[in-house]
């Protein structure tokens, strides 16, 4: 029985276990120490924009810190993409806020611009000017960010960038999750590098990030006891955790060839298949990690269905996933304000991800492949 394939698994380097040595040696195991301080310090020269990170506990965490922030709170409107992952959306209600969802546009499957204006401008005569906009940077590929950033500074709004799925990815030769007021980062299980869990908050002044770091770690006041004028969170990653980081920050660069050349791949390997659009990015402007490589599936030419080549792929343990279900769609914010056409549902409805590691190996593509051709007769 062959080996399952998965859609993206974890990539060790090797030097991870240094760190994490050093860690227990000297004893530092809390959510502060040298192995944060370094990785904290990796980001920064990695992004190379004159940012600072406060690294945390999940990127989930760090887009909660950004809202707090920007001064949400509890009955504000927020705007987000809707074609992304829950992640996206869920601290918008940490804060008590509502949601108002964009469309996507079909050049990056990202927040489509016009889009983003109505909402603004409908909102606003409501009554109700958005206090901030969740951009997402999907599967690594970057998002309109001139326009959008045009129109925020237009109505006076702060940008977040969720570049959980972006670390590596650049807009105009300019790293992702460098362009809003802060920037979101993931290092889950399953991303283009990963401490198993955790995340970072990319912020443009050491004050934002000594906010962070603050409300990050209980809130606690300057006083010889325990004092707090503010909720606090637990939000700090470990000691242990940085270890990894800094270990896998080691072959980021090599990973995000590794996931492109997982790209090209797919191209080749659809340059004779009528009905299918591997997901690229639309012009040199433009440069995707490709953490996840997905494709669109045109049934009347094709043939088959998405769900079809799913379906048998899952028959020889070959790992896939439909894109993102758009959370305009989701039960949990069936009653959110939501605008644009239905580009996200058609994505939704025909895109399929495709297993994207940086590890696979050469049998494991000859799988892959062996098993797309028979699904469409090649």
């Amino acid at each position: 029985m062959a080996n399952k394939i998965w859609l993206s698994s974890p990539h060790m380097g090797g030097n991870e276990l240094k760190y994490i040595h050093e860690a227990f040696d000297a004893n530092w195991v809390a959510p502060l120490g040298p192995n944060v301080n370094g990785f904290e310090e990796d980001l920064e020269n990695f992004l190379n924009a004159n940012v600072k990170v406060a690294a945390l506990s999940a990127g989930t965490a760090a887009l909660h810190l950004a809202l707090i922030e920007c001064g949400v709170v509890h009955g504000d409107e927020v705007i987000c993409q809707s074609m992304t992952f829950s992640a996206s959306a869920n601290p918008i209600a940490y804060c008590g806020a509502i949601p108002v969802f964009i469309d996507s546009e079909k050049d990056t499957w990202n927040m489509c611009p016009k889009a983003l204006r109505e909402a603004i401008v409908d909102r606003t005569a409501k009554g109700n000017k958005p206090k901030a906009i969740i951009v997402v940077h999907l599967y690594g590929m970057p998002a309109k960010m001139d326009e959008i950033n045009a129109i925020a500074k237009e109505f006076d709004i702060p940008v977040i960038e969720d570049a959980a799925e972006a670390l590596g990815s650049k807009y105009k030769n300019v790293a992702c999750g460098t362009f809003g007021r802060f920037g979101v980062l993931s290092f889950n299980g399953n991303k283009i590098i990963t401490t198993s869990g955790g995340g970072a908050l990319v912020c443009n002044t050491q004050e934002d990030k000594d906010k962070a770091v603050f409300l990050a770690t209980q809130a606690r006041d300057n006083a010889p006891h325990y004092q707090h004028s503010h909720i606090g969170y637990n939000y700090r990653m470990s000691n242990i955790t940085a270890g990894i980081g800094r270990g896998q920050m080691e072959v980021l660069v090599s990973r995000v060839e590794a996931r492109r050349a997982m790209n090209k791949f797919y191209q080749d390997l659809f340059a004779d298949i009528d009905g299918v659009t591997v997901f690229v990015e639309p012009s040199s402007d433009y440069y995707s990690n490709h953490w996840l490589s997905a494709i669109l599936v045109d049934p009347k030419v094709a043939g088959k269905t998405r769900e079809e080549l799913r379906l048998a792929l899952l028959e020889d343990d070959i790992e896939s996933r439909p894109l993102w279900k758009p959370m305009h769609m989701q039960p949990i914010f069936a009653n959110s304000p939501y605008y644009g056409t239905n580009v996200s549902e058609e994505l939704f409805e025909n895109g399929l991800c495709l297993p994207s590691g940086s590890n696979l190996t050469d049998e494991e593509r000859a799988r892959i492949s062996k098993k797309i051709k028979e699904v469409f007769g090649k």
